[in-house]
């Protein structure tokens, strides 16, 4: 489509996505979680550091749209049955600070994925 750019980070095409996408000035960031090179979680046991990593990873993606988190308009997180709620949180007001974007936090039933405590998406609007 024109006007459409798509930002992998690898591993997306087994699956039919892409980690990011923008058109005009609206970027979505695909649910994101801490996975390795070889498609394992990692961090495991670990729902701060899993946080942290994913929002890395989201701001990589925003940055190869030329977005950044300041851009974050939104966020929703998933968290898996045994993941802290409380660690999540954090990572993400380290992030985005205190006036964060608006965010919803659910548990869910679980993630794909042995070891996967969180999974984040986000979307990100720039310019006027």
């Amino acid at each position: 489509m024109t006007g459409t750019r798509r930002f992998t980070d690898g591993g997306e095409e087994q699956a039919g996505y892409c980690r990011a996408v923008r058109r005009g000035n609206l970027v979505t960031v695909s649910g994101t979680t801490a996975t390795g090179p070889d498609g394992t979680a990692l961090h495991r046991g670990n729902t701060g550091a899993q946080a942290r990593d994913v929002l890395r990873r989201i701001e990589r993606a925003l940055s190869g749209l030329d977005a950044g988190l300041e851009d974050v308009i939104r966020t929703v997180t998933y968290l898996a049955p045994q993941a802290s709620w409380e660690q999540a949180a954090q990572a993400h007001q380290n992030a985005f600070g205190a006036a964060g974007p608006a965010s919803t936090m659910i548990y869910v039933a679980g993630l794909v994925g042995d070891g996967f405590l969180v999974e984040i998406e986000a979307q990100a609007v720039t310019g006027p």
